[in-house]
């Protein structure tokens, strides 16, 4: 005997719905609405896999009134990659997600500021050359974990997962909100890796897109001016129907847009065990309003472990993190600029770079505030930046040492887009692009890893570059030369020393020296004294020196 299982689709003012499934030949059973809106049904059924949709007269305007339509369950937990319908697992006579079982739940894992993050697009990171098998699922990435807890990683930025149409997709255009991509894998091989980082001391953060979604979603079909706005708000940044945050259904006391994605987020925190957010596009979502509200259901479900909420909002503003503001952070899109045009030689100007390596002189309030980047996955990497420019070979690599120095001694959490460690130069393109391992061969790819993972752990282990201390204590414009300080209550210092120019400087002294004594140079590991609060030192071109007390 089976047993009962309900089903039920949301839909206030449609006037009829019927459930469609593998279970009844695809027949329609009628389902009768209540007063909340809601169109419900009962079937028995023995435990076992069900493909089903919903037949709904369709409320939209782009087709003809109360015309019958086919949709998926917008609340589908999981779809199925052949045919697209929405799937239903019974168990012991009830509905489940999947099978999985958390492992690693008592795991401590590190604190905001503790972050590195490391953005990745599950389909490119596992792969390509250097790997001698077709990879791009959840569990490739799985495999490649103990080589990013050695680089330092301790955070992984997912780009979006939900479902989206077609065969390979940047996830930015999802049509199936509560459903995990299906061209990777299934939801319990997703929860494996989520686990897995967990166990590793890796937390993970997930894009979320609650701007917009694909013209195809069910919620589009149903009714689509109860959950969108009727037409693009912004013509030149619309990239689908856009969510409309400030509908109001009166009769039902409910903001249906904030129903639905207040109920998209509780499900991936709560189900999938995530660890922070990054929110695509706040700046077209525009509801402080909304954010407040989803930032604190995300860290209500989340329950008491550390939980980021992370806006892109561009062009940026400090507003969005600040006292008043929604989010934990944001992403630092000038530090990201001002980086590129200063390490392609196009400028010189000081005072932008203090801008954007201390925050706080752009009135970000603290470390946790800003998430630096010298690429992410909207912009060519910085070695693509300098070949285009004719900066090539030695040259190019000495500038991305330079840039990684600023990255990770900078004010802010830092982030690495995947590859740009070792110096992928694979171009921009949202074809499949997979990363190029075997440039990790090279010595120049494999110097500039080493170099990275070894700032990576320099700052694990100086926890001055946890606070927003910082001190610009010497500028030499005329010859681009400037240096910095960090430093914490317990003792912790650095100094950088940083050479902007394309000449080799032979016993620069720098003055002002913060400390006197024996100082470690951590790039070419050695130690050096101050003395008279100065030091004399040799800076190559496009070099960064780094001072450890």
């Amino acid at each position: 005997m089976g047993k009962l299982i309900n089903f039920e689709l949301f839909a206030p003012y449609n006037k009829e719905a019927a459930l469609i499934g593998s279970f009844s030949d695809w027949e329609p059973i009628e389902m009768k609405k209540g007063d909340d809106g809601y169109f419900r049904t009962e079937v028995e059924l023995e435990d076992g896999e069900y493909h089903y949709k919903y037949k709904v007269r369709s409320k939209s305007w782009f087709l003809e009134p109360d015309e019958w339509v086919d949709v998926v369950d917008p609340y589908a937990k999981n779809i199925d990659e052949e045919t697209q319908n929405g799937t239903v697992l019974i168990k012991d006579g009830a509905k489940i997600v999947d099978t999985y079982v958390w492992q690693h739940d008592d795991v401590s894992l590190p604190s905001d500021r503790e972050l590195v993050i490391y953005e990745l697009h599950i389909g490119d990171f596992s792969g390509g050359e250097g790997d001698n098998q077709t990879k791009g699922k959840y569990q490739h990435v799985i495999e490649k974990l103990d080589y990013l807890v050695d680089l330092g990683i301790n955070a992984i930025e997912l780009m979006p997962v939900k479902e989206n149409p077609g065969t390979y997709t940047w996830g930015y255009s999802p049509q199936h909100f509560f459903a995990a991509e299906s061209n990777y894998g299934s939801s319990y091989e997703l929860k494996h890796l989520i686990d897995e980082c967990h166990g590793k001391g890796i937390r993970v953060l997930m894009d979320g897109i609650y701007n917009h979604t694909n013209t195809d979603c069910p919620l589009t079909q149903i009714d689509h001016d109860y959950w969108f706005h009727h037409e693009p708000t912004d013509l030149d940044n619309s990239w689908g129907p856009e969510f409309n945050y400030e509908h109001y259904d009166e009769n039902l006391d409910l903001k249906p847009a904030w129903k639905f994605v207040g109920a998209t987020v509780d499900y991936w925190v709560g189900e999938y065990h995530l660890d922070g957010i990054r929110y695509d596009a706040a700046r077209q979502i525009g509801n402080y309003d909304f954010m407040h509200w989803i930032v604190d259901k995300a860290k209500n479900t989340a329950g008491p472990k550390p939980f980021y909420n992370v806006a892109e909002h561009i062009p940026e503003t400090s507003d969005i993190t600040n006292v008043d503001g929604p989010m934990d952070g944001c992403w630092h899109f000038s530090f990201y600029y001002t980086l590129k045009e200063h390490l392609c030689g196009e400028k010189f100007e000081l005072e932008e770079l203090k801008d954007v390596l201390d925050g706080k002189r752009q009135g970000y309030l603290g470390a946790t505030n800003i998430v630096n980047y010298l690429s992410n996955h909207d912009h060519e990497r910085l070695i693509i930046e300098l070949g285009n420019r004719e900066i090539l070979d030695d040259a190019a690599f000495q500038r991305a040492r330079l840039g990684y120095a600023l990255l990770f001694t900078a004010v802010g959490i830092p982030m690495i887009w995947m590859g740009e460690e070792f110096g992928d130069d694979n171009p921009l393109s949202q074809e499949s692009l997979k990363l190029d391992w075997q440039l990790l061969s090279n010595d120049r790819n494999k110097n500039l890893h080493e170099y990275c993972r070894g700032l990576i752990h320099l700052r694990k282990e100086n926890h001055a570059l946890y606070t927003e201390n910082i001190d610009f204590f010497h500028e030499d414009v005329e010859s681009k030369v400037f240096a910095y300080t960090r430093w914490n209550d317990e003792g912790s210092r650095i100094v950088v020393v940083v050479n902007f120019s394309d000449k080799f400087l032979a016993g620069y002294t720098v003055p002002n020296f913060p400390e006197n004594g024996t100082w470690h140079e951590w790039t070419g590991n050695y130690d050096i004294e101050a003395g008279d609060n100065q030091i004399q030192i040799d800076i190559g071109e496009y070099e960064a020196k780094v001072f450890v007390w």
